[in-house]
């Protein structure tokens, strides 16, 4: 069989779209996965790169850390953390966070330094507060940039967040995983073509979120 045939016979099989195991459960608890790794890694990015941009002070030091971050293997961290921390959604947040923070950070501040100086200037010479200045100013223009940094994390979550199945969670890396113990290769194809399918939605909802939130003037930029 080749991987259409795979594909179809995976998703033809009405046993995989019921119960605990059907797609629509682990397509959830992949979704469930993936925005909570994303919201505390913007949590963390977001706020250091806003201000970090802002002041200018910290880029070699966000530099050197997103580096380091970006060498760690997230299944070696995964079960590092099991091992230090047992088995849960925890040790799986770790490296998803890991892997998540370091374009968010970086991207945020590379945004709000390019930034040009001029609208600044003027705004701190009125008399703005910086806190003003950094967010009536600063982030409308940097916000595609800011975007750009979130969607690139939100996608090598999605594509990351299989290991979960590793550690007995669920997710759409259960028909991977699964699929490779029992020699079922519908499943494990069926499994890589759901997480490629988020992957577009991913695309698609921050294509949507910047035509929605970001300036037409800076678009056009």
């Amino acid at each position: 069989m080749n991987v259409l045939s795979f594909v179809q016979a995976f998703f033809s099989d009405s046993a995989h779209w019921q119960g605990y195991d059907g797609i629509p459960s682990r397509f959830l608890e992949h979704v469930q996965y993936s925005l909570l790794a994303l919201a505390i890694a913007a949590a963390i990015g977001l706020p250091v790169g806003l201000l970090t941009g802002h002041t200018g002070r910290g880029g070699n030091v966000i530099a050197v850390v997103a580096n380091a971050a970006r060498a760690l293997p997230s299944f070696g961290l995964l079960v590092l953390a099991v091992l230090l921390i047992g088995f849960g959604l925890l040790p799986v947040m770790i490296p998803l966070v890991v892997l998540a923070v370091p374009p968010v950070l970086v991207t945020t501040y590379e945004a709000v330094r390019a930034v040009d100086p001029a609208p600044v200037d003027a705004a701190r010479g009125m008399g703005m507060r910086e806190s003003r200045v950094l967010f009536r100013v600063e982030v409308p223009v940097a916000l595609p940039l800011i975007l750009s940094g979130l969607r690139t994390a939100a996608l090598q979550i999605v594509s990351t967040a299989t290991i979960a199945a590793y550690v007995s969670l669920g997710g759409l890396g259960r028909y991977i995983i699964d699929g490779l113990y029992q020699r079922n290769y519908e499943k494990v194809v069926g499994g890589a073509t759901l997480v490629a399918v988020l992957s577009l939605i991913t695309l698609v909802l921050f294509w949507g979120v910047g035509r929605l939130v970001v300036s037409p003037g800076v678009r056009r930029r």
